[in-house]
């Protein structure tokens, strides 16, 4: 098999969460808010595979309707993607990857598939993970990366490892893919040893990965094929024919293909990586003053301790208050305990319908 020595970046970027409401919105998902500091986390994924002596130039895959926030994004860190395959509709991972997969210089390119609104804080320990996992991943082996537990997270899926691959140290075969437990087995796998949080980053050959979506997901091969045929360039910007690209089915990588091929590998990293997926998420990942309130733009607190505010909107006061998650956006404001964020989707949607 040829060999690379290089990676292709594969940002998926296509995502529009509304769990993180009233900030995140269709028009700007997650991916493209400031949520820590002056750069988006779209922005902190393209710096994160910055280091050209392991990466190519990224190719993303995200909505057409995002364009004008990417490119904005992308100039204002510097970054030049090789390509931007924009979807005409949603049709989950597994056909987001096969467009990549599909739009890669040569079907030899290793590709680190990567959300774009996760955050990863040790870097180091990240691209070390990415780079042991090379060898094997040329040898044809689908790699995912597997996160060290901190907690019986019932938010997450698990990836429970088996047997060390021949000639690696960190590197195991997968046993199974877990779906996202109760409390009591996620407390039982932790006890058992061996199971990781499924992040959701791969690390595979294009070919190798377009040969697993023939013989398990082949409509979903044959719309993306056909889609890429009829594709539309302009510039860097790369349109898929929007009929063929609605065809296939929708499905994620996850159920598509890496629960039912053989030769799948996890390699267990320990990044301080977060999916920013809540509220709360934020809150435990965020810095803490010294009343433990974690404070992004404008607020006071007096008397008040363990507190999410986030506003640049407003500025908002709190005085003898605990434990509240409160943003504000725009004319929007939203109050609720912390420990509850996974009820924004609950009131996104309960607003959405009476709009």
């Amino acid at each position: 098999m040829a060999q690379t020595t290089q990676v292709t970046p594969v940002i998926l970027s296509g995502g529009s969460g509304t769990r993180l409401w009233p900030l995140s919105t269709p028009e700007k998902p997650k991916q493209f808010l400031d949520l820590f500091g002056p750069l988006s986390m779209f922005q902190l994924t393209l710096q994160r595979c910055a280091d050209e002596s392991i990466y190519r130039k990224p190719l993303i895959v995200g909505s057409s309707g995002h364009i004008e926030t990417m490119q904005d994004q992308m100039m204002e860190v510097g970054a030049t993607p090789s390509t931007i395959i924009l979807e005409p509709c949603p049709r989950n991972t597994a056909p987001a990857i096969a467009l990549a997969a599909l739009a890669a210089e040569s079907p030899s390119d290793l590709l680190l598939v990567m959300p774009s609104d996760h955050m990863i804080k040790n870097l180091p320990e990240f691209q070390s993970a990415v780079v042991t996992s090379m060898a094997i991943a040329q040898s044809g082996w689908l790699v995912t990366f597997g996160i060290e537990p901190t907690g019986p997270e019932t938010g997450y899926g698990y990836i429970q490892q088996g047997e060390a691959i021949a000639g690696t140290t960190k590197s195991f075969s997968v046993t199974r893919f877990v779906e996202k437990p109760t409390k009591q087995n996620a407390e039982k796998m932790l006890a058992d040893g061996g199971y990781h949080w499924n992040a959701g980053i791969f690390l595979f050959r294009a070919d190798i990965y377009l040969a697993a979506v023939e013989k398990y997901a082949p409509e979903i091969l044959l719309a993306c094929q056909s889609a890429m045929a009829g594709k539309q360039m302009e510039d860097e910007r790369c349109y898929p024919e929007s009929e063929a690209f609605a065809s296939a089915p929708s499905d994620s990588i996850d159920y598509a293909i890496m629960e039912r091929a053989e030769t799948v590998a996890v390699t267990p990293v320990n990044p301080g990586w977060s999916d920013v997926g809540s509220w709360d998420a934020l809150f435990d990942i965020s810095n803490k003053d010294d009343q433990s309130n974690v404070i992004i733009g404008q607020a006071l607190t007096i008397g008040s301790t363990s507190n999410l505010i986030h506003s640049h909107d407003l500025e908002i006061t709190v005085f003898g208050v605990d434990d509240l998650i409160i943003v504000s956006n725009e004319n929007k404001v939203m109050i609720l305990p912390r420990g509850q964020s996974q009820n924004v989707k609950k009131i996104a949607q309960k607003l959405e319908e009476e709009g």
